[in-house]
């Protein structure tokens, strides 16, 4: 009698219709785009806004001019790569705004003008960044709440505490040193320059390590990325975490850079979000590149810069960052021909 053969799972799923093989089998993809295809269109937008910055206003083409407008893209920049490592890992992190908010009023109130206390309170702010970073993560992975669930209470609970802990009005004042980090130079190059220069190589070096490979896979398909042997919990709280310390650089820069406010995070969550789908970063994860997702930060800043210089801000630019990111995602969804 012929023994009658046992089935290995992994060939119905190679055999699974409809599905790619390597979604399947756990094979990451790179998180690069093809040219033509989800990061190439995005470059060519920013360079053509530059060519319309620089038509409307000249002073835009000197060094100076150029970087100030590298100053102000800065904060969100930064925060656009925390924001890249929770999508391209399947998830979402709306918390980054009432975090940067919440920590420049701790640091105003705590610093209260004491330069002394600068470096301590920086460190704090670290700090901070990173426990509400992991307590995202750990609600997430480890109690299976919807990331935009957790995060969306955590923005709910930073604003709560943030009203009970300065009665709704900012008390205290950021002292010099603080401010130089988002408003001063180092020689020529202004200190925010020189910050996302650093957290731009950095985080595109982490994403060419093995964790970074392994963020890509987990968003790719988590449980194939599990079977493979990939601690996928541990990998989305790590992503959670850098995204906490994103948030706080952005708040250190933003804070330096205009002081004290009640709204100086508000909406920014929203941004970093339009900025990464922009960039061709895929809102399900598993696809997608810092640089791309910097290069939507730049984007963004580049046409709000251009709608400034003709006179249109306000309320204006809210509604152009929602047909923006409603149009990315519908671009996103499309299956062109050159795409197939």
């Amino acid at each position: 009698m012929t023994p009658t053969p046992i089935n290995d799972p992994r060939d119905a799923r190679a055999t699974t219709p409809g599905v790619p093989r390597h979604r399947l089998e756990g094979e990451p993809q790179t998180g690069r785009a093809l040219p033509g295809g989800r990061t190439l269109p995005i470059f060519v937008v920013l360079a053509v806004l530059l060519v319309a910055i620089a038509f409307s206003s000249p002073h835009f083409l000197e060094p100076q001019g150029f970087l100030s407008f590298v100053r102000r893209a800065a904060p969100l920049a930064v925060l656009a790569v925390g924001q890249y490592l929770v999508i391209v890992s399947g998830e979402f992190d709306l918390s980054v705004g009432a975090l940067v908010t919440a920590e420049v009023v701790v640091a105003a109130q705590l610093i209260d003008g004491d330069a002394s206390a600068t470096f301590p309170v920086l460190l704090l702010m670290l700090a901070i960044g990173a426990l509400v970073g992991l307590a995202n993560g750990l609600v997430t992975t480890a109690l299976r709440v919807p990331a935009f669930i957790a995060t969306l209470g955590m923005m709910l609970i930073i604003n709560g505490l943030i009203t009970m802990w300065n009665g709704g009005a900012p008390k205290g004042a950021l002292s010099e040193p603080f401010r130089e980090l988002g408003r001063g130079n180092i020689g020529p190059i202004p200190w925010s320059v020189v910050v996302l220069a650093a957290v731009a190589v950095g985080f595109v070096t982490l994403m060419r390590t093995d964790f970074g490979k392994n963020l890509v896979a987990t968003g790719e398909n988590h449980r194939a990325a599990a079977q493979s042997g990939i601690r996928v919990t541990r990998t989305k709280t790590i992503a959670f975490v850098l995204s906490g310390l994103t948030a706080a650089i952005c708040a250190i820069l933003l804070g330096g850079y205009a002081g004290v406010s009640s709204q100086l995070g508000q909406g920014l969550e929203f941004q970093a979000v339009t900025a990464v789908v922009v960039g061709g970063v895929a809102l399900g994860g598993g696809r997608g590149s810092i640089v791309a997702a910097l290069a939507g930060a730049f984007t963004l800043e580049a046409l709000f810069t251009l709608l400034n210089l003709h006179g249109i801000a306000g309320a204006v630019e809210f509604t152009v960052q929602g047909v923006i990111l409603i149009a990315a995602v519908a671009l996103g969804a499309v299956r062109l021909p050159w795409r197939t």
